[in-house]
């Protein structure tokens, strides 16, 4: 994996003028067979390339791929952090934002509210699709794909409220769709509850989900209509920042 890496940052640095095998073997220091084997590993992945038949290797598209995937979700955070904040210190609750992460949810940014108990740091930390509000929204607006890989595969019971059979998830992410932010009652966690709304990017994907979280007894299931008001307007502002202009009443109704 280290030679993996130099590698990459030797053709960094070359840029357009690319390393043949034997330079790559000289600069590592290794068998030049060895060098080949690293390069055909990364030719595979897409990291590498060559231009033209036993040519010189380049950086490759994966390498721009990943790279846009870091600055979307750079952006992401830049232009979330505002509209976070505010929402922490309208509803007092821990506000966080999430995005989907090989079948789980991966919480990028946290901030906090004003309420003596704001919870743990979520920030880094991976959780469930089905048993989480933002897990929804993402499950909600994700591909057909996406979606049959969660009914399809096991769905643990993390309390008694958790939902953990894939018609009633199905039901319950119609209901998402249809109303436009999605809420769990202790279905995480004990004494737990939250919701979440969709955050779009400039072409009108579900890219991540703005959520509030927050003990049962402070964020009720009373509260859930007007919280979710603040949630999807705070959403809305997120994705307009991010180049999307669509209406509400589009994303409700899509998928």
């Amino acid at each position: 994996m280290d030679r993996a890496i130099a590698i990459l940052y030797l053709l960094a640095e070359r840029g357009s003028d690319g390393l043949g095998v034997t330079e790559v073997a000289a600069e590592l220091g290794v068998h030049k067979s060895t060098a080949f084997r690293l390069m055909t590993a990364l030719e595979h992945g897409d990291l590498v390339e060559q231009l033209e038949e036993r040519g010189k290797y380049h950086l490759g598209r994966g390498i721009v791929r990943l790279a846009g995937a870091t600055t979307a979700q750079l952006e992401l955070t830049t232009e979330s952090r505002p509209i976070c904040r505010r929402l922490a210190a309208e509803l007092g609750e821990t506000v966080n934002l999430a995005v989907a992460d090989a079948g789980e949810v991966t919480n990028i940014l946290q901030e906090y509210g004003s309420s003596a108990v704001s919870g743990r740091n979520w920030t880094g930390q991976r959780t469930p699709m089905h048993a989480t509000a933002s897990g929804k929204v993402l499950l909600a607006w994700a591909d057909d794909e996406s979606v049959a890989q969660t009914l399809d595969g096991d769905l643990p019971e993390y309390t008694p409220k958790t939902i953990t059979d894939a018609p009633t998830l199905t039901a319950e992410l119609e209901t998402v769709r249809d109303r436009g932010w999605a809420s769990t009652t202790e279905e995480f966690e004990v004494g737990l509850n939250a919701l979440a709304a969709p955050v779009r990017n400039a072409a009108g994907d579900v890219v991540a989900a703005v959520g509030v979280s927050g003990p049962s007894y402070r964020l009720t299931v009373e509260s859930f209509d007007e919280v979710a008001a603040h949630l999807v307007l705070g959403g809305h502002e997120i994705s307009t920042r991010l180049g999307h202009f669509g209406t509400g009443r589009q994303e409700r109704s899509d998928n």
